[in-house]
């Protein structure tokens, strides 16, 4: 899955398109040998066609809404190992969880690491490469990151040149 669901995407998306001509296909045949049919025929074909429409526009709705995921769990754990393997990550908690697809752990991995700087537990250079270490885990992941957030990640681009190995989402700025 080198491709992190991209060549996936296009098959899905070919797949749907050729379903639903299909299905539009048997409607007109269905209208053009109307005649020929036994109505009770007739009604019970087009209500099974109409049927599977609903259903093809359920699952296009889902998949609009992102309730189905072409990058599944499997997948997950190959982006994060992929991530470990190009050193995008350094802290082993961050690769865990976002492998795990955890993005409310990720959140407060975030609060933890702020607070550690806050107390002196930790130097400002070590949050700042967590910070962006989480940030571009729960990025991945498609979570929505605030302003601040991604101006972080953009102050600090350089920093994560090693990041430049793990595909990103594309997401919109919370508002």
């Amino acid at each position: 899955m080198s491709s992190h669901g991209q060549g996936e995407t296009e098959k899905l998306k070919h797949n749907v398109e050729k379903q639903l001509d299909r299905l539009m296909e048997q409607l007109s045949d269905l209208e053009a040998c109307k005649e020929s049919m036994e109505a009770s025929d007739y009604e019970e074909i087009k209500e099974e066609t109409m049927d599977q429409l609903k259903e093809l526009n359920a699952s296009l709705l889902k998949l609009v809404n992102g309730d189905i995921s072409l990058v599944n769990s499997i997948g997950a754990l190959q982006l994060a190992t992929q991530a470990a393997i190009s050193q995008a990550f350094k802290t082993p908690e961050v690769i865990r969880l976002f492998g795990r697809r955890e993005p409310k752990q990720l959140r407060e991995r975030l609060e933890t690491v702020e607070e550690q700087l806050k107390f002196n537990k930790i130097s400002v250079e070590a949050r700042d490469r967590q910070k962006g270490e989480i940030l571009t885990a729960l990025r991945q992941l498609n979570e929505q990151l605030t302003r601040d957030e991604l101006q972080f990640l953009e102050q600090h681009s350089q920093q994560f040149a090693a990041f430049k190995n793990v595909e990103f989402l594309e997401l919109n700025e919370q508002q």
